[in-house]
């Protein structure tokens, strides 16, 4: 996906926070009944009672970071569960350094 695409997906304040939420999961969640915050990532439900949205909506913004390829999604039981892909986040900050 091309720089421009990934800025895209950082230009809403929502998904800013979620990535600064995910950088920390202990720190910003409650522990969850399946899956480990930090090994398999946070349930979409926790980030949307978080965020203070629907479902959907916060389900819009995780596709959005998801194709960016920011964040990645784990199926555990029917849930999906989001964690940050720090290499991707890493290449697109060393993109961003080169075009600056």
């Amino acid at each position: 996906m091309p720089i421009s695409e990934v800025l895209k997906a950082l230009a809403n304040d929502r998904r800013l926070q979620v990535l600064a939420w995910l950088k920390d999961p202990t720190a910003h969640f409650r522990p969850q009944v399946d899956g480990d915050l930090v090994e398999d990532g946070v349930c979409g439900q926790l980030i949307a009672e978080k965020l203070g949205v629907s479902q959907p909506t916060a389900s819009e913004h995780l596709k959005v970071l998801t194709q960016a390829g920011l964040i990645r999604g784990k199926r555990i039981k029917g849930w999906i569960f989001y964690r940050r892909d720090e290499a991707r986040i890493a290449e697109v900050k060393a993109a961003i350094a080169r075009e600056v």
